[in-house]
């Protein structure tokens, strides 16, 4: 029976520190080896047993980083003291990371040719390491954040969301912003669809010899003679 093999990338220091971690913990989940992670020795282990298991867990862990994150966390020989050091330099609640989190959330901006389902991912995912390190942000402030990092061609859009209303939703603002992209999205491909019939008549016709004067590029009924 063959072993299945779980990918995933190597965390950098820079990258959502949050959701490596999910990934990670899903990975020692699927290798019995959260218990391991997280300090709970069954009571039908042995000492040399839980040893072995530590550390296949801390070498797992180990080779999810890149090497600039583990020279910081080299002195860990176990499992649970490396993980746990992983939190305290990435996941920290001190004031410092609080600001740096909300730097890149109030300067985050969307480039008019990024795909705005992926800015708006990028979006929570700021919002969600903000929630992780207990910064709340407003429901309201949110969804001007969100307007506010779009880019120029969506002034028309953002201002009659803003002006005229009574409230003002985060859920609002993106229900609006994916009907409107697919709305686009459906007018581009009806655009490209008929220019590309328009095309294809033109090519039929090229090769079409008239009836009336006998004359290749169209038939009798668009004769100019007639």
């Amino acid at each position: 029976m063959g072993t299945t093999r779980f990918e995933i990338e190597k965390f950098d220091g820079e990258t959502n520190f949050n959701l490596w971690q999910v990934r990670m913990m899903e990975i020692l989940v699927q290798s019995s080896l959260k218990k391991v992670v997280i300090g709970k020795k069954p009571e039908n282990l042995n000492k040399t047993e839980w040893e072995e298991l530590d550390e296949k867990a801390l070498s797992a862990i180990q080779l999810c980083l890149t090497n600039t994150v583990l020279q910081e966390v080299l002195m860990e020989k176990t499992s649970s003291a490396l993980w746990k050091r992983l939190e305290t330099l990435y996941a920290t609640k001190s004031l410092a990371n609080r600001l740096v989190l909300k730097q890149r959330l109030f300067t985050f901006r969307m480039n008019e040719c990024e795909l705005l389902r992926d800015h708006i991912s990028q979006f929570i995912t700021l919002l969600n390491d903000l929630k992780n390190v207990e910064v709340h942000i407003d429901d309201e402030d949110q969804a001007m954040l969100l307007l506010c990092s779009l880019p120029p061609s969506y002034k028309s859009f953002r201002e009659t969301l803003i002006y005229g209303r009574d409230k003002l939703s985060f859920e609002d603002v993106k229900g609006h912003l994916l009907s409107r992209d697919k709305l686009e999205n459906e007018l581009h491909l009806d655009s490209k669809t008929d220019r590309q019939a328009s095309i294809l008549v033109a090519s039929k016709k090229r090769y079409k010899r008239c009836r009336y004067c006998k004359k290749l590029g169209h038939v009798k009924a668009d004769c100019y003679k007639l």
